[in-house]
């Protein structure tokens, strides 16, 4: 069975890609393992649990969204990041800041973003690096900032976004984010 939906065919019930390779607005499902430069694996996607992301929404590292461009199904690639295009150089230094400061009743736990406010109301993330009963160490960057990243990536499937996700920045359905 093949039949025209707008601009994108549909066959056997499925929506037709209509490019065969990674481009914008495309919907990338891959699976993935994170190394870092001692080939100590620092995170990876969980067997039958790929990353699915929308290609040119910044849902991903610069650097391995550029290294992904053009790529098709079924490829494996191995791309290293370095920190300019991926988390970004170290800035500023961890600090150790008063307990009172967050909610008396906030789960804190390292590892954790938090946001704060500076006086003009902006948005400063944080990473919490330490806790204890008196203070809690922030650290501005983001933990793998100052890395290089070390990628290896498959390709399991592709398909055109929807016109909903790509206003939204990322997909929707299995594997994406349900609203």
């Amino acid at each position: 069975m093949r039949a025209t939906s707008g601009s994108s065919e549909v066959c056997h019930g499925r929506p037709k890609l209509m490019t065969n390779r990674i481009a914008a607005n495309i919907v990338v499902t891959l699976s993935y393992t994170l190394r870092a430069d001692d080939g100590e694996i620092i995170d990876s996607s969980d067997e039958g649990n790929p990353l699915v992301y929308l290609h040119g929404a910044s849902n991903i590292v610069p650097g391995l969204e550029e290294e992904l461009e053009g790529a098709t199904e079924g490829d494996s690639i191995k791309a290293s990041i370095p920190p300019e295009k991926g988390y970004g150089p170290r800035i500023g230094e961890s600090q150790e800041v008063p307990r009172r400061l967050f909610p008396a009743d906030a789960e804190l736990a390292a590892g954790m973003q938090v946001v704060a406010h500076d006086d003009q109301g902006r948005q400063i993330p944080f990473f919490i690096t330490g806790i204890s009963e008196e203070t809690v160490t922030v650290d501005p960057n983001h933990p793998l900032a100052g890395e290089t990243l070390h990628f290896e990536v498959t390709i399991e499937a592709l398909r055109d976004a929807t016109e909903e996700e790509i206003a939204h920045g990322h997909p929707h359905g299995a594997g994406g984010h349900a609203h």
